[in-house]
């Protein structure tokens, strides 16, 4: 039966990017299934990084104390509310 939380890609690398990655795979004892895990786990901290870039772009212009204060009460906010689901 298929699995329906998993899905298929066909992707195209360089020689010497697959001969670097399974080379760093092989010498941490790990086996060729674990390939996919390392693409996923690449591609989730790549997506992190864009999505941190472009966060960080858009408050480029705000001065550091004002980003600190808007970070310190949207935090303020979501506990308040997490307190008061919570209570």
């Amino acid at each position: 039966m298929p699995d329906d939380t998993m899905t298929r890609w066909t992707v195209s690398v360089s020689k010497q990017t697959d001969i670097a990655v399974r080379s760093f795979l092989a010498q941490r004892g790990l086996k060729k299934g674990d390939l996919s895990k390392f693409i996923e786990e690449a591609v989730k901290w790549r997506v992190l990084d864009q999505t941190l870039a472009e966060a960080r772009s858009k408050f480029a212009d705000v001065p550091p104390e004002a980003l600190e204060a808007m970070i310190n009460e949207g935090v303020a906010a979501t506990r308040k509310a997490k307190a008061r689901k919570a209570g």
